[in-house]
């Protein structure tokens, strides 16, 4: 398997996009985008490069529907985090955005055709039963009633169960933490507070610090486990990247902070794969200063063979007879660093007995 298997990656990251002249080559980097959820990202990028023009018109009209989704997405959200705001503002402390909705409400790069299906917020653990109270009074409820999956997220994890409102059926994830209570990795929430960034126009809303916001997505995407966002959730560290790396001293502030939160370790993988993947301009002296994270040559040569696979669209044209084997890789590999072994082996009990999917059945 080569990586020009993958059309997705190279024409986010580079530009590199297939000719007029070859419609099956296009149809396929459509069935990758969509499988990817990175068809609107594309289609921004066509409208910002001004490269629409290189764009079969049939192939044109899925890309701009889902542009257009996308930006429906952008305007429901504007709503849901007004509500948030209107729930939570009573309450002490920040209220901060992660992810999707932060890179949107800040107006970051990282928004422009993405997409995403839930609304992702923190809050200082001493908040979560007030907040969580107050989005109950405003009409969101629990999910996950089962006892053991509220064991599971309140003793265990980093946030507590989903919370679906009645009419809209938006989600809200309430967190407390960016990694959970459990994880060999920890965290200390405090510290991500003190350095949160308030949203214009948006009295006691949040986001991460410019640091923080990429140490996270990296921490989501290379200990969460599920790959079937990978390229997308690549592509948000990408993007986030190139514009905070506008400032110079980004580049020295990025690496500090990972050392200073324990996280040097998802950075170098977080740095080294978009690089590989989506050819993202990281200075030598960043990677540098995160070299000495870097785990054994051995180990290395296979956490790159592995994300090589999981880096890519889940779609047939890019796997090969090592992709699902990655996948359950590492999806084994991010639950032995959330949990120690005796909870590790109750929870995959469970699911395996509750017919719960893995990524070896994606």
């Amino acid at each position: 398997m080569s990586r020009s298997d993958d059309l997705v990656g190279p024409a986010v990251g580079e530009g590199q996009l297939p000719s007029a002249a070859q419609p099956a080559q296009w149809e396929l980097l459509l069935h990758q985008a969509r499988s990817a959820r990175l068809l609107a990202r594309l289609a921004q990028q066509f409208r910002d490069t001004g490269q629409q023009d290189r764009v079969p018109a049939q192939a044109l009209r899925h890309f701009e529907a889902a542009l257009t989704l996308a930006e429906s997405q952008r305007r429901a959200l504007q709503w849901e985090v007004h509500e948030i705001q209107r729930a939570l503002g009573p309450l002490p402390g920040p209220v901060v955005l992660l992810k999707g909705a932060a890179y949107v409400m800040a107006g970051l790069q990282a928004s422009r055709g993405r997409i995403f299906s839930d609304v992702d917020v923190l809050v200082p653990r001493a908040m979560l039963n007030g907040a969580e109270a107050a989005l109950m009074l405003a009409g969101w409820h629990s999910t996950h009633h089962d006892a053991y999956d509220q064991r599971y997220y309140r003793q265990w994890m980093h946030e507590i169960p989903p919370m679906l409102h009645n009419t809209r059926a938006t989600v809200i994830d309430l967190h407390h933490n960016i990694l959970p209570l459990t994880s060999r990795i920890a965290v200390d929430a405090t510290e991500l507070l003190a350095q949160v960034v308030p949203i214009e126009g948006w009295p006691g809303m949040y986001r991460l610090g410019d640091a923080d916001m990429v140490l996270h997505s990296a921490c989501h995407l290379f200990l969460d486990g599920e790959f079937d966002k990978g390229l997308r959730d690549l592509c948000d560290i990408d993007a986030l990247l190139r514009e905070f790396g506008a400032r110079p001293e980004f580049w020295q502030q990025l690496p500090a902070r990972a050392e200073a939160l324990g996280l040097s370790r998802m950075l170098f993988h977080a740095l080294r794969q978009s690089i590989r993947v989506l050819g993202t301009p990281v200075p030598a002296a960043c990677l540098a200063a995160v070299s000495g994270a870097a785990p054994a040559a051995p180990v290395l040569r296979l956490m790159d063979a592995v994300f090589a696979r999981a880096l890519r669209p889940e779609h047939a044209s890019c796997s090969d007879a090592g992709s699902r084997m990655a996948r359950l890789f590492l999806y084994l590999r991010a639950h032995w660093m959330r949990m120690p072994l005796g909870l590790l082996l109750l929870h995959l009990g469970r699911k395996a007995l509750r017919g719960e999917p893995t990524a070896a059945s994606a």
